[in-house]
């Protein structure tokens, strides 16, 4: 069977972007097993409470929920178990450089597929205060009502 090519988008985490102000993004390669792979293959897959820590020099995912496959046997994988993310050693030191400044964090925004092998796009984030998120709001509400108009405005002339 030919390896697949491109990137199939398996999960994606929107709260991050509306919850993070979203930093530098890198491209980590997962360790999974082989129960995890076809569960993810399935498309499912959640990062709703996921975030990444580092340990020892390595990072690991935390948090994220793969679902067991249905037609797993006794060596199904535990749904929420830590997993390894690979990633090279000066991208490693940076995100610990980055780290120890205050308030900043490691989300993962999406998991995917690319040329066949498992992905996860991480990024540095920092926390939105309340009033942060209230302003992105009426930002995105005020750019979707100008465009309304412009779209109306462009449909009178015709």
């Amino acid at each position: 069977m030919p390896r697949e090519k491109g990137r199939k988008l398996v999960a994606q985490n929107r709260k991050a972007r509306h919850d993070y102000h979203i930093g530098d993004r890198f491209e980590a390669g997962m360790v999974l097993t082989g129960t995890e792979v076809k569960s993810l293959r399935e498309g499912r897959a959640s990062l709703v409470d996921a975030f990444a820590t580092i340990d020892d020099g390595e990072v690991w995912l935390r948090n994220a929920h793969i679902p067991e496959y249905a037609f797993g046997t006794w060596t199904n994988h535990a749904t929420k178990r830590n997993r390894k993310l690979l990633l090279n050693r000066r991208e490693i030191t940076k995100l610990e450089r980055e780290l120890g400044n205050s308030g900043r964090t490691i989300v993962p925004l999406s998991i995917y597929f690319s040329d066949g092998y498992a992905k996860v796009e991480i990024a540095l984030a920092t926390g939105k205060k309340d009033w942060d998120k209230r302003q992105a709001i009426a930002e995105r509400d005020m750019k979707r009502d100008t465009e309304r108009e412009l779209a109306a405005r462009n449909r009178r002339r015709r």
